[in-house]
């Protein structure tokens, strides 16, 4: 078979696989392989090609329709460019409440990417991270380094899976720093990610205290994916004073709200 007829099955294949996750809301790895005759492999392949151009997101074993969503997970790259003066204040302000000697913990993201830039030129922090982006900007830095393993998310830089679980859970990290997709009073932290939602959860568990980061436009939605509830956080970290509802929330829970100047 030619390239060009590869391709265009290729195309064919996905179109179809579209038109069930628009009848059935989700599909599996395995259901893909019996319905479409293709290996593990073409099938995840298949759904890393969709998730950048259809409303799809990733599960773990399969995918699911978000065609519901308007709102739907960006590329790192269309990421960066949003809110930058924002997210570039949220970092500041990160930096701010740490200190030599601090085991910092970093998800992916784009704030996270500038605080990682922040702290270049301190000393004394060992910083834990799953985010491949954030360990090498920090490559050649006299800050210590530990990235935990698993698969790379293209979306975020960010590893997955169970192997950087498993890693994660014999560290102990003092201050965890957090990017999100939503905070609410009622749905806690939230992601478009179910992947980067269960190694949040591994490094919350392992913090003494965690910080949530977002900007005024996170207020009040809810992702797909929860992260953790509000009693689960030590703090906030905004760029606009929260609703009354959010900030009766969090003083109800106990979490300090830092908001940029």
């Amino acid at each position: 078979m030619s390239q060009d007829a590869q391709a265009s099955k290729g195309r064919r294949r996905r179109e179809q696989i579209m038109n069930v996750l628009k009848r059935q809301g989700r599909i599996s790895i395995q259901e893909m392989v019996e319905r479409f005759g293709i290996s593990e492999a073409t099938a995840r392949r298949d759904l890393e090609l969709m998730e950048k151009t259809e409303p799809v997101i990733r599960t773990i074993g399969g995918a699911m329709y978000d065609g519901m969503n308007a709102v739907r997970e960006l590329p790192f790259a269309e990421k960066e460019g949003l809110s930058y003066l924002e997210k570039e204040r949220i970092a500041a302000a990160a930096a701010a409440l740490i200190e030599e000697g601090d085991v910092v913990g970093l998800s992916g993201g784009t704030t996270n990417y500038l605080l990682a830039k922040m702290l270049k030129t301190r000393r004394g922090i060992t910083v834990v991270t799953n985010a491949v982006n954030v360990a090498m900007e920090l490559t050649g830095s006299e800050i210590g380094v530990v990235v935990t393993g698993g698969m790379m998310r293209h979306n975020s830089f960010e590893l997955c899976g169970p192997l950087g679980e498993g890693m994660i859970s014999q560290l102990n990290i003092g201050k965890m720093f957090l990017g999100v997709d939503g905070v609410s009073s009622t749905g806690g932290i939230t992601t478009y990610s179910e992947q980067e939602a269960h190694i949040a959860k591994a490094m919350i568990r392992r913090s003494q205290a965690t910080y949530a980061m977002f900007d005024h436009t996170k207020v009040g939605r809810t992702s797909l994916f929860s992260i953790a509830g509000l009693s689960e956080l030590q703090g906030f970290i905004t760029d606009e004073p929260l609703p009354h509802h959010l900030e009766a929330a969090a003083s109800a829970h106990g979490i300090r709200v830092h908001v940029t100047s």
